[in-house]
């Protein structure tokens, strides 16, 4: 048995494969916001490849995707530009994103 009673799956990450309705999640993203970028993220042993979504004001949202190939044919399929994350970073704007949400937050407390 994994560690707190998780196994490792076959793909040896603890996480979950892509499905649909992280497609659809990530195709309903795109369809309402302008601006739109797809940051591949590496598998990592704990995380299958995920992709990060991030709009023109830093908006961003993540979900699992089939590999390198997977994400790049999502912005093949959906004419937007994918960069690889371990070579590009994140845009400021995602930063300065969850910096106001951070701040909002705290003036909410």
């Amino acid at each position: 048995m994994g560690l707190f009673g998780r196994k490792k799956k076959n793909n040896g990450t603890l996480d979950r494969a892509s499905d649909n309705t992280d497609q659809r999640h990530l195709a309903e993203f795109i369809k309402t916001r302008t601006g739109v970028e797809a940051y591949v993220e590496p598998k990592t042993t704990v995380t299958e490849t995920t992709v990060m979504l991030i709009a023109h004001d830093g908006e961003w949202t993540r979900r699992r995707v089939d590999g390198p190939a997977g994400a790049f044919a999502l912005g093949r399929k959906h004419n937007i530009p994918v960069y690889e994350v371990a070579k590009t970073g994140y845009p400021q704007r995602k930063r300065d994103y969850d910096a106001k949400r951070k701040l909002e937050r705290q003036r909410r407390l």
